[in-house]
């Protein structure tokens, strides 16, 4: 997760990045967007999961985080 947004509003993108890379340096591809201090709920987590399945089949492992933003987003596509 990339971290933008001002002082006390955080934004967080979901990318996919290289091991050794820095947190907020290079990314190969942007895959979706958490903004947890958004009113609307459609727009608070926004996540392209064909390509997040994509990169975990060729071998990208998700944070922690990452995975729990995931499960949710799957769990609210289902719905």
């Amino acid at each position: 997760m990339q971290r933008c947004g001002s002082n006390g509003n955080p934004h967080y993108r979901l990318v996919v990045t290289e091991r050794a890379s820095r947190r907020d340096g290079k990314y190969v591809e942007l895959v979706g967007s958490y903004a947890p201090r958004d009113a609307d709920a459609k727009r608070r987590l926004s996540l392209n999961i064909e390509r997040i399945d994509y990169w975990v089949k060729v071998g990208a492992k998700p944070s922690d985080t990452a995975r729990t933003l995931i499960a949710k987003a799957r769990k609210t596509a289902a719905a």
